[in-house]
């Protein structure tokens, strides 16, 4: 007996897997053929959706589609594609669907009534497309959605028939400057039919413009409606809201006087002007506006958050945020540069300070995996003396990574760009920065597996935080950018003056690239200088920092050397870190030290060894057949070649 319960307990148990497996097969199948469904209505010319496989059950391994535990479809990111084509209905059978992100395409067509089945949607990102035709008043089911932005709770902007937005009290609140131009386009739309009354249920609702469509219907006048002007709905063929009836006047004792008459009459008139005046105000404005030069306009709304965790502890940002957070990538907040794209700083809704590195690499098909399998590297390297990758952005045409911001910027900047109210770096702080940047390189190199070779390491990446700790920047980005290709190394990166000789002429890189890079960043550190600068010439001096520093040194000119902004030094400090510089750039990548060695050096253990086996082996150099490369032979053109050298790479 016990044991044919035990048999039909298993029985059933195994046909609840089958059950489970089947609704997740099933789940899955209706949520691949949804979105199939949309790939099929869209024009896809950079084959962004190419990943979109129909033969698969499963739509969570394509790429721009993100799932929950269940394999069911949480997210789908395809802002900024350049996509063209209509929605589908299909798309309300995403049940989980929490972000849709459509922004900046050329989506025509309706927006599909079964929206509304949308129920779990956060973000609905519709803004930069043609959409036309009416308002589904199903939207007013979206009670999950966190904020109005745009055209629905989150951003519809140019795409649907208005802006809409909500000021909120949550514990995300930000500030969004949209330049005017921009926002003069956002009500000029196709959009027919009635406004939904559905939509007068939004409490949030602040701000409202339906102008410049063909709007028909009655005027809402409740609900949250009732906070607008009729501004809001100009330029359309709506039917305006009946005259709220003017309340009686409690009755007064007349005056006696003529002049009291006249008072009140003067009161009378200038409170019909003042009203007038009230009511015209916002058209003069806006003739005033349209005639002079476009200027920012400012709206209150929450930033968009993630509720899922992307990459580890990583934060996916949209690439809405990221914009809104550098006023759209303006050029007034670009920190600096170079090979890798420009860096901007920005804030985010929560007030917190960021610089967000802007990659210019132009993108391939099958790229995005890589790139977030190389994010993830880099995000694993937490050191004191690393810049922590915070979060990322990946478009179909955006890569952004996210750092936190560094109040005292680089070494670099320090050195050569600061402004006269700042003080220049003492001795103490540059043996610091020595130190601290060290040992963040030795860890690149020891301590992350696999090992992480910076290849541009020079006092421009060299951050320093509020107590002037030095942070190394910019590390794993060199490979990040190679990620099109299935070499480690397919180009020589690094900034003239700092590339080791073997890196130059193989174009192979290991950790001795990196040492010889950081040994010139000594002698930036010591000297001031750029480590390639033509204006040496002028005194017939060499335009390699290195060779230069190596000049002076024969010569036993010390003072010359040291940077003339440093007031108080010790000789003998000065002189064991240029030691260490010049055991780091020895032409052979086989004798220079590793970074590890050399935080024991500059710790005080082994200094003097290693030294003497250096001017050993100097003697020998100096001969003809050991005799360094000419100068020329370091300066190399490539793609940043109109950027000034010390900014191929530009500070962070």
């Amino acid at each position: 007996m016990d044991r044919s319960i035990a048999t039909i307990l298993y029985v059933a148990f195994l046909g609840l897997i089958v059950v489970f497996a089947t609704f997740s097969r099933v789940s899955a199948n209706a949520e691949g053929d949804a979105l199939n469904a949309l790939r099929t209505n869209l024009v896809d010319p950079n084959n962004v959706l190419q990943s979109w496989d129909s033969t698969l059950v499963n739509p969570c391994t394509w790429f721009h589609v993100t799932c929950n535990n269940e394999n069911s479809v949480t997210r789908v990111d395809l802002g900024n594609a350049n996509l063209s084509g209509q929605l589908v209905p299909n798309l309300g059978q995403l049940p989980n669907l929490q972000y849709l992100e459509l922004y900046s395409n050329n989506i025509g067509g309706g927006i599909p009534s079964e929206l509304g089945n949308l129920v779990q949607l956060v973000s609905l990102d519709l803004y930069l497309n043609i959409l036309n035709g009416p308002i589904p008043d199903t939207l007013g089911r979206l009670q999950r959605l966190r904020f109005l932005y745009g055209f629905l709770f989150v951003e519809l902007f140019n795409s649907v028939f208005a802006l809409w937005v909500g000021y909120f009290h949550s514990e995300i609140g930000g500030i969004v400057r949209l330049p005017f131009e921009l926002c003069r386009r956002l009500n000029n739309n196709s959009l027919s039919g009635q406004i939904p009354m559905s939509l007068t249920t939004i409490g949030n609702l602040q701000v409202l413009d339906l102008s410049h469509n063909q709007l028909t219907g009655p005027t809402p006048v409740n609900g949250s409606f009732q906070l607008f002007t009729p501004i809001s709905f100009a330029d359309n063929n709506l039917i305006p809201p009946p005259v709220s009836p003017t309340p009686p006047v409690s009755p007064t004792t007349p005056s006696p006087s003529g002049v009291g008459n006249s008072a009140t009459g003067a009161i009378a008139g200038g409170v019909a002007a003042g009203a007038a005046l009230l009511f015209a105000a916002p058209a003069i404005a806006l003739a005033l506006y349209r005639r002079r030069k476009p200027q920012d306009y400012f709206f209150d709304v929450p930033a968009e958050e993630d509720p899922e965790v992307h990459l580890g502890q990583l934060k996916r940002f949209s690439l809405r945020e990221l914009q809104v957070a550098s006023d759209n990538f303006s050029n007034k907040n670009i920190l600096g540069r170079g090979g890798f794209g420009k860096v901007y700083k920005g804030r985010l809704a929560d007030g917190t300070l960021v610089a967000i590195k802007r990659l210019k690499e132009e993108r391939t098909q099958g790229g995005e995996l890589q790139f977030q399998t190389e994010v993830e590297m880099i995000s694993m390297a937490v050191h004191r003396n690393l810049l922590r990758l915070r979060g990322f952005c990946m478009t179909p045409t955006e890569r952004l990574l996210v750092y936190p911001y560094m109040a005292n910027g680089s070494v670099a900047s320090c050195l050569r760009e600061r402004p006269d109210s700042q003080p220049p770096l003492d001795w103490p702080i540059r043996q610091r920065i020595a130190l601290g940047s060290a040992r963040g390189l030795a860890y690149l190199h020891d301590h992350c597996d696999p090992k992480i070779i910076h290849r541009d390491v020079k006092a421009a990446n060299i951050l320093l935080d509020e107590d002037f700790e030095a942070v190394v920047g910019d590390f794993g980005l060199a490979r990040l950018m190679d990620y099109k290709d299935t070499h480690v190394t397919t180009a020589v990166r690094g900034t003239i003056g700092h590339i080791a000789p073997e890196y130059l002429s193989t174009g192979k890189s290991s950790e001795k690239t990196d040492v010889f890079g950081y040994g010139v960043m000594l002698l930036e550190l010591i000297t001031g200088q750029r480590a390639f600068d033509l204006a040496r010439l002028a005194n017939d001096d060499d335009v390699m920092l290195l060779d230069w520093v190596k000049g002076l040194l024969t010569e036993k000119k010390l003072e010359t050397l040291v940077d003339a902004d440093l007031n108080s030094y010790i000789d003998e400090e000065v002189e064991k870190l240029i030691q260490i510089a010049l055991l780091c750039t020895q032409s052979s990548s086989t004798e220079r030290p590793k970074m590890s060695e050399v935080v024991r050096m500059l710790e005080g253990d082994g200094l003097a060894e290693r030294w003497e086996e250096w001017q050993k082996e100097e003697m020998f150099r100096q001969e003809p057949h050991y005799m360094p490369h000419p100068n020329t032979d370091w300066i190399i053109a490539d793609s940043t070649s109109n950027i000034r050298p010390d900014e191929l790479s530009g500070p962070r």
